[in-house]
């Protein structure tokens, strides 16, 4: 019996389907069958099914007689279904790389739910991809699973089949069924949903929904669009059917007029020659369903909707019309006040800034920022910090937001972003560094000095190599991008990889420093007694393996990922070991990991270069801190536990497998085992980490802020200070070694490159 029977009907999508049927085949978790429903389909769908169904065994080919319509044809499909869990998808639709090895990862994490919810993304005939806009609700956080009366947010999503996978013994159970015609997800979602005794949620998009530029059948216009309302009949004759369901029908209520009142605002979907008749039709079924007593709305359902839903409920359609237009005037007029308040404004700045531009630009003023307006960090603090030591005469400012003030240290002036001060600064400062991009209404003067500082090595591709991958960043203006880029003088690099990268990934005239980074420069100053009085300060037990846990973000999610059970690591590897957790900043806000004493969240603390010297190891997946912590030459492990996924949805300069800093763990029982055994930090991890070094570290020696200030601020043309050799090199002492570990034994083979 295979573990997911996959229904994908067919109908007049010969141009998509053999997408759609690779994107289910190549999958990384083979146990599937796959059911393939020709729908009487006047093209090469049939043609192509059988294709696949001689040289696969895996694919079932099902051919109808007749037309009969999506619904029936899954019905078909679900006739011939074997798999423990049932997944639908449309013949122009993909699953995303590695969705079933991640639904049954959660499946098995869940216990096997009746229904498990997963994310979708769009995917434009354009090529823009962009994930759908509710993906908030599918949080893994609390339970893991549940009934919908504990996450009734549920029920707001899009009520279609295919985002979601359903155990085959609850379908059978409860006989469910598509009917035919129009909408025919909304009278299987809703019991489907509705009834389940256990529902999970997987935060990561699994299906991309195709939106053809012909349109789908349901956007097209058409008559049909009446059949909404025998779907809706036959829900509230399934709630009816079932009293212990009674409870939903005003929820279900609500959310069938607001599908209603969709539907008819769309021109695109309802025929002028009908509309008349679905007004009408609506209105009598949302009496006819009204659930009885007093109606408790949410308070997320606005004012104007609930007049809305009045509305048509009563069948006032010309009073309906009436308010449609006013609300659009109201909006259009409310768009066009502040969008004139705020043009004013920026209209004055605008002037302002160009009158700036006409003075003299300050020899003396070098402006710098870090990670979009946040506080004194990485490259650029470290510059900042080096040009006042050899140039006090400079006077250095600090763009930042207000909460970030406090980070910056005396003698730095905080910039506003958007001030009158910031443009002023803009326009006049001779020097202007930062690690990401200046405002985009920068103009760069004739004399000024513009430093890109970058902050990481790159492992994930960056810059026009996302051309492809629109996935990954759905919002890149990639010719902003080099505009910006056309901007800088210098750019700063950290090896001889990053360099070549950044000149074919962001190709401008701009002048590459391989001067290695200057954050990293406390890496070879910091004392024994500054690395313990940092531990002390973060809680690290006198004796404790400190373990600095740093996992990146990824593109195909947006809630942080737990890719650890905490409490179970910590348990395992004992009480010698304490962890310091540090979330990306993308997932700033998230709720932390769970409390526990050997567990310290350190998300918020604002030098990651202060955590990497508490630490004496450092656990990442693909974050380039791992660059950073090599120059440390402190034992280094490799969490990939889904590499596949990442790799497929970013993309990647080199796999990373190949040539690890250490060892490589998959799963977590893995990197317990690496911890426990000792291999962190044997031999082998050790060569691992020296072939690491010498390619990524060759010139992160101390002295990076110095050769930059030196270069670029005091104009001296040769590198000074000279590279020190990686064999002279003596970076910061660890903490004090605690109790000797046994002698590791064999490591599985899996676990090396």
């Amino acid at each position: 019996m295979p573990r997911f029977s996959v229904i994908v009907p067919a109908y007049k999508v010969q141009a998509y389907l053999r997408e759609s049927l690779d994107s289910v085949l190549s999958q990384s978790c083979p146990d599937l069958e796959l059911i393939a429903v020709d729908d009487a389909s006047p093209d090469a769908c049939g043609a192509l099914i059988d294709e696949y169904a001689a040289r696969d065994p895996r694919v079932t080919a099902v051919h109808l007689a007749h037309n009969l319509g999506v619904g029936p044809a899954r019905n078909a499909g679900l006739a011939r279904a074997a798999g423990d869990y049932l997944i639908f998808l449309d013949g122009d639709d993909t699953l995303a790389p590695g969705a079933l090895l991640a639904i049954t990862d959660r499946l098995k994490a869940t216990g096997s739910p009746d229904v498990l919810v997963y994310d979708y993304a769009r995917t434009s005939w354009t090529g823009e991809t962009l994930r759908d806009g509710l993906s908030p609700h599918l949080r893994e956080e609390g339970p893991a699973s549940f009934r919908l009366s504990d996450r009734p947010a549920l029920l707001g999503m899009p009520v279609v089949v295919w985002n979601k996978a359903y155990r085959r013994e609850y379908v059978e159970r409860e006989g469910l069924a598509f009917p035919p015609g129009f909408h025919e997800d909304t009278p299987w979602t809703y019991p489907a949903l509705l009834a389940a005794e256990s529902v999970a949620v997987l935060d990561r998009v699994c299906v991309h929904y195709r939106r053809r530029r012909t349109g789908s059948i349901l956007t097209t216009s058409s008559r049909r669009h009446l059949d909404i309302f025998d779907q809706y009949d036959r829900v509230f004759g399934h709630l009816a059917g079932r009293p212990e369901l009674g409870r939903w029908r005003a929820a279900v209520h609500r959310r069938m007029a607001e599908h209603f009142c969709a539907l008819y605002a769309d021109p695109h979907r309802l025929p002028r020659a009908c509309r008349a008749e679905f007004f009408a039709r609506a209105c009598a079924l949302l009496r006819r369903h009204r659930p009885p007593g007093p109606r408790i709305l949410p308070p997320t359902l606005s004012r104007t909707d609930r007049l809305r839903h009045a509305l048509m409920r009563l069948g006032v359609r010309r009073t309906y019309r009436v308010l449609s237009v006013l609300r659009a005037g109201a909006a259009a007029a409310g768009r066009g006040g502040v969008a004139v308040g705020r043009g004013l404004r920026e209209a004055a700045l605008r002037l302002h800034y160009r009158v700036q531009r006409m003075l003299p630009l300050r020899p003396e003023l070098a402006v710098f920022s870090a990670y979009w307006h946040g506080g004194y960090a990485c490259n650029p603090a470290a510059v900042e910090a080096k040009l006042r030591e050899l140039a006090p005469r400079m006077r250095t400012a600090w763009i930042c937001e207000p909460r970030y003030a406090s980070t910056l240290p005396p003698g730095t002036a905080a910039l506003r972003p958007g001030s009158v001060a910031y443009w002023s600064a803009l326009a006049r400062a001779t020097y202007l560094t930062t690690n990401v991009n200046f405002d985009r209404g920068l103009v760069k003067r004739p004399g000024q000095v513009l430093l890109q500082t970058q902050h990481g090595t790159p492992l994930k591709r960056v810059g026009l190599d996302l051309l492809d991958r629109p996935a990954a960043t759905p919002t890149t203006d990639f010719a902003g991008l080099l505009r910006g880029a056309d901007q800088w003088d210098y750019l700063l690099s950290s090896n001889r990889h990053s360099t070549l990268v950044w000149e074919r990934a962001v190709p401008s005239s701009y002048t590459t420093l391989e001067y290695g980074y200057p954050r990293n420069d406390v890496f070879h100053r910091a004392t024994r007694a500054q690395v313990s009085e940092l531990r002390e300060r973060l809680g690290v037990p006198p004796g404790s393996t400190a373990i600095l846990y740093a996992p990146t973000h990824r593109d195909y999610r947006r809630s942080r990922p737990e890719h650890l059970d905490f409490e179970r690591v910590l348990r395992d590897l004992g009480p010698r070991y304490t962890i310091l957790s540090r979330t990306h900043l993308t997932y700033a806000g998230s709720a932390p990991p769970d409390t526990h004493p050997r567990l310290v969240d350190v998300s918020s603390h604002p030098s990651v270069e202060e955590l990497c010297l508490a630490s004496d190891a450092l656990v990442t997946d693909y974050s380039s801190l791992m660059f950073d912590y090599a120059a440390l030459d402190r034992p280094i492990v490799i969490h990939a536990d889904d590499w596949e996924a990442y790799e497929a949805a970013r993309g990647t300069y080199f796999d990373l497998r190949a040539c690890p800093p250490g060892a490589i763990a998959r799963t977590e029982d893995e990197l317990v085992d690496i911890f426990a055994s000792g291999h962190w930090r044997g031999s082998r991890s050790a060569q691992l980490r020296a072939a690491f070094r010498s390619r990524f570290c060759s010139h992160d020696d101390g002295h990076a802020a110095e050769r930059v200030v030196r270069r670029v601020f005091l104009g001296q043309a040769v590198p000074t200070p000279p590279i020190v050799p990686l064999e002279e090199r003596r970076p910061a002492p660890a903490a004090p070694a605690p109790t000797p570990e046994p002698a590791p034994a064999p490591l599985a083979a899996g676990l090396w490159p």
